[in-house]
Parts: structure tokens; sequence; C-alpha cells
């Protein structure tokens, strides 16, 4: 028998549970949870702890106060999780900045709850964690058989990408923008992803956390592709802040530039959330990164180009 009642504090293991068909289990998510379209309708179990409309630098510069200050930036909703009497809580120890983690989980629940909570932590670093992920939570939430299905779709996806990349020489390097100001290369899986959809990452390293760079590393290697895709934000939220890359010294002298190859992503919904998604978020890079090769058709809503 599947977990009776499960609250995620995560979005992608969210997606993960639905994708399992465990949908109607979830009784509770956190704040930001907010794919498949449903699980808006769940109680909300946590709260950020700083206010909405900042823009990147003030994110940044509060985020780190507050872990100065050796405080959370996100509050889990004690008394909301109590009355939901959970029999698992998913949540993460992978970055404290992107969800609740593991220890405030642990402290807050402690016990508090009527009854015992089996809690899970996922922490990716790659595609393989990723998968690894999906089968882990699969197993704890007794339904391996549906994570064995899932996962072989998956793979299968992940596949055909590289089948059809394999005699295509041409590999553009390709800078993954995660954050504007101040200005950080996706680090972790997306280096990886990128590599799987026949480009060449820069500035970062397959596996390792996400490293601030400064303007001057992006211009010395002066990537054939620019894509953006701050942690959490959406298209739109990207547009506003746009300027931060437009004023760059020497921005518009960059191959990117001079040949139209200046991307926008979807952070917040693909490439920021470790889930069943991520091959959705490798579709994209082909289809930007080898546009004569695929059409998955995420262009308008997964990304978009941006022309000066």
């Amino acid at each position: 028998m599947p977990a009776d009642k499960i609250i995620s504090l995560l979005p992608s293991a969210t997606e993960i549970v639905c994708a399992l068909g465990l949908q109607n289990n979830l009784v509770g998510r956190s704040h930001e949870c907010d794919y498949p379209e449903g699980v808006q309708n769940l109680p909300v179990c946590s709260e950020a702890n700083f206010p909405d409309g900042l823009s990147s630098v003030e994110i940044d510069v509060k985020v780190k106060e507050i872990l100065a200050d050796a405080l959370s930036v996100y509050t889990v909703k004690r008394e909301v999780i109590k009355e939901l009497a959970p029999d698992v809580v998913i949540t993460q120890a992978q970055c404290e900045v992107c969800a609740v983690s593991l220890p405030q989980v642990e402290q807050a629940l402690e016990n508090y709850l009527d009854k015992h909570a089996e809690i899970i932590s996922l922490q990716p670093n790659s595609l393989d964690d990723i998968f690894t992920d999906i089968a882990h939570v699969a197993t704890a939430l007794n339904v391996p058989e549906a994570g064995g299905r899932l996962l072989e779709e998956l793979n299968e996806r992940v596949d055909i990408v590289r089948h059809k990349l394999k005699f295509v020489e041409s590999k553009p390097t390709v800078a993954c923008i995660e954050w504007l100001d101040p200005m950080m290369i996706s680090g972790n899986w997306v280096p990886e992803l990128v590599t799987i959809a026949g480009g060449v990452p820069i500035l970062a390293q397959a596996g390792k956390h996400s490293p601030y760079v400064d303007w001057a590393d992006i211009h010395d290697q002066n990537p054939d592709v620019i894509l953006l895709m701050p942690c959490g934000f959406p298209i739109e939220r990207t547009m506003r802040e746009i300027n931060i890359l437009l004023q760059q010294p020497g921005f518009s002298e960059l191959k990117a530039v001079t040949n139209n190859r200046i991307y926008i992503a979807d952070g917040n919904q693909y490439f920021n959330r470790p889930g069943p998604r991520i091959v959705d978020s490798i579709e994209i890079l082909a289809e930007i990164i080898h546009p004569k090769q695929f059409i998955f058709g995420y262009e308008g809503k997964g990304w978009v180009k941006f022309s000066l």
C-alpha cells in the first residue's frame, strides 16, 4: 500500500509524487509548489522569510543577511503540518536557499507530531542523482513499479536526444546564467544537461554548486550561446532585469549577441527543479542549441529568444 498522507516541502518532490500517480495522497505542500496545477489547492506548509518583489541583488543581500544571522530563509508551519498528520514528509538537503531544509524540518517536527512521520530528504547534484531520488521516493512510498516505469520513460527520452546528436559534430559553447546580480553560472546537473543536449558548458563543473563569476570571465570565454535561467524566475521576471546583462561592458561584441543567440528559459519551472521535468529541460536545451535537429514545442512557453 502506498503512503496514505504525504506532505511535500519541495516543488520537485511534489512533481515526483504526482508523476508516480500519488497526487491524491498529497495533503500539504510548500509555498512554492505549483505544478501540476491541482496541487495549488493544497494547504501550504511553509513560507519565505523575505518579501516578494525584491530585485535580484536585493534577494541576494537579504538571503545572505538571514544566513549570516544563522536564521532560516524559510519557516515551516508546524501547526498546519500537525493538523494534517502526515505519514511522510519530503524535503531536501541540497540547498538551504532553494527550499526548506532537512534540519529545519527535523527541528520543527521533533516530538511535535501526534504520530511518527517518515522524513525523506533529497540531495541531488547530478542527473543520475535525480533519477536515484525518483527511485528512492517510489520505494519509500511503496510504489516501486511506478518508479521503474517513470524512469524507463525518462531514460528513453534522454536516449532519443543522445542518439539524434550522435553524428552532429558542432558543439556550441553555452553560458547558462543562474543569477544576474551578482552573476552566477548554473552548476549541479545543468552542465551535464548541456552536454547531453550537444553543447559545451562553460565556467561551471558538473556535480558542483553554481559558482559566482565576474562578467569578465564570461566575456573572455565569448560563448556561442547565452541562456538566462535565473533560479526561481519565470521568463517575464527575468525580462524585467535583462538590462543588467545588456549594460555589461563589451556585451554587444560577443558571438552570442552578433549571431542572435541570446535566450531566456523558465528557470523556475524547469532547470531549477530536480524532478521528472529535468528531461523537459534537456529537450529545451536541445531545441536552443541545435534548432535544426530538434523541435519539441517548448518555444514561447519554456523558453524564448531575446533579440536586441
